[in-house]
């Protein structure tokens, strides 16, 4: 049965699915399950996601999005309408600071930014067009992460596992690795209002680029035989209470504890990157001193994939107050910031095929919005959510491919524009889920994802 039949556990009125099951001796739930099985089914090309988040913004006249135009107009003047300012300035245009080159045999751009994923550009589907609401960080991350700016919604790893569920009974749908402290912080992969059993387990700690991607308290400090009698306990507990609190609220906890019980005696041997070869770690750059901390995040992940874990969120962040890909004084900061997830984020790319894992996992990297291509405080990019550029990989998008473009520039998307909203709708329907009927009454009103928007990128599937 569809989620979009289940009522909150907050409405006092008997669930639809109840009530068709029991009125009329059930012929009405006989009626629904015949048109139900009517409805087009989405067949999923993906059965997981792996979002790698560079928090800030990348530049994308800096990454993917090569642009001669603003290579020739080098420190000229152009007229901009500013998203900062909301008003039309007169502002100077600044090159890239690294070289272009064709890759693969797609011919895809690259900057030398990016020179070990620049190989794999055979696989990856960029999208050249992408823009977003919100100029700040705080309302564009969460818009990413939740498809709303300024009200508490659930995140997508949250839709994603109250839609699907996990693929292990002993790990949750949802997780997410070292995620930010700030910038909406635990709102990026809350639940909100959706039950607390989707919002995303933290593998590390929040904040902390260097935090070893493990679970916290996953091993109980007393006896497995002491451990099991608390458990017991505990879940005796939780059915008194049943019968005297909201008992949707009270399952929600009862299945929380009976997963943290299961993930204590299964997990361990899951999400442990040491049991991994010499050669699994070299390739994610595990051991270098720039590339160890996101190498194992990005290892954990291929882990957590091959686990049954639906979404996988990494990020590349810290607890500042400005975000590591946030330069708008000093735009060669991104050279050393690429060059700590470069070769993890290939080696992922690269782990992924060789396990035959890439057909079905599709790996999505992307920040909040990219950057401008005129200068701010003569050597830094502002931000810019009118036109940038993500990539997606495997899962069901076509390889080799580019949709969309920006201006001459590189500034604001114009051909194939594909808003976050889109991007959402995409990513639900390329696991089979459909973005209008993915949801959640709450509040007297049907919440989803996309809230009224959002339409299927159809041009970028394989």
């Amino acid at each position: 049965m569809s989620p979009a039949l289940v009522d909150s556990p907050f409405d006092s009125a008997p669930s639809r699915r109840a009530l068709l099951k029991s009125a009329a001796c059930g012929f009405g739930g006989l009626a629904l399950s015949s048109f139900a099985n009517q409805s087009p089914v989405i067949v999923p090309r993906a059965k997981r996601i792996i979002f790698l988040f560079m928090q800030g913004g990348p530049s994308q006249v800096d990454t993917y999005d090569y642009k001669p135009e603003l290579t020739r107009g080098h420190q000229k003047k152009a007229n901009f309408w500013v998203p900062r300012t909301r008003q039309n300035e007169e502002r100077e245009l600044m090159k890239s600071f690294w070289e272009f080159k064709q890759y693969g045999e797609c011919g895809r751009w690259s900057s030398s930014l990016f020179p070990e994923v620049a190989k794999h550009v055979d696989d990856l589907c960029f999208i050249h067009s992408m823009h977003t609401e919100g100029v700040a960080h705080g309302p564009a991350t969460l818009f990413l992460h939740t498809g709303a700016t300024n009200l508490v919604r659930p995140s997508v790893g949250a839709w994603i596992s109250y839609g699907l569920g996990s693929g292990n009974s002993n790990l949750p749908a949802f997780v997410t690795v070292n995620p930010p402290a700030n910038k909406g912080g635990p709102r990026n992969w809350g639940n909100a209002f959706l039950p607390a059993s989707t919002q995303g387990t933290v593998l590390g700690q929040a904040g902390n680029p260097n935090a070893k991607p493990e679970i916290r308290n996953l091993v109980s400090p007393v006896s497995p035989a002491e451990s099991k009698r608390e458990y017991e306990f505990l879940k005796r507990l939780n059915q008194v209470q049943r019968g005297n609190s909201e008992q949707g609220l009270v399952d929600g906890m009862i299945a929380s504890h009976e997963l943290a019980w299961r993930m204590q005696t299964h997990a361990a041997d899951l999400i442990n990157i040491d049991k991994e070869s010499r050669q699994t770690q070299e390739l994610y750059g595990i051991g270098d001193d720039d590339t160890d901390g996101f190498g194992r995040q990005c290892l954990a992940a291929r882990q957590l994939a091959e686990s049954g874990v639906r979404f996988i969120q990494v990020s590349h962040c810290d607890n500042k107050s400005t975000p590591v890909w946030d330069q708008h004084n000093n735009m060669p900061k991104h050279e050393p910031l690429a060059g700590q997830v470069d070769r993890p984020i290939a080696g992922l790319l690269t782990d992924l095929k060789q396990r035959g894992l890439l057909e079905d996992t599709l790996v999505w990297w992307g920040s909040e919005f990219g950057r401008t291509p005129f200068t701010q405080n003569k050597l830094g990019r502002d931000h810019n959510p009118r036109g940038f550029t993500t990539w997606l990989a495997g899962g069901g998008v076509k390889p080799g491919f580019a949709h969309g473009s920006t201006d001459e520039f590189g500034f604001q998307a114009m051909e194939n524009k594909v808003h976050m909203h889109d991007l959402h709708a995409t990513l639900l329907h390329l696991l089979g889920l459909d973005h209008k009927q993915l949801t959640y009454r709450y509040a007297g009103r049907d919440f989803r994802l996309t809230d009224v928007h959002g339409h299927v990128v159809e041009d970028i599937l394989a």
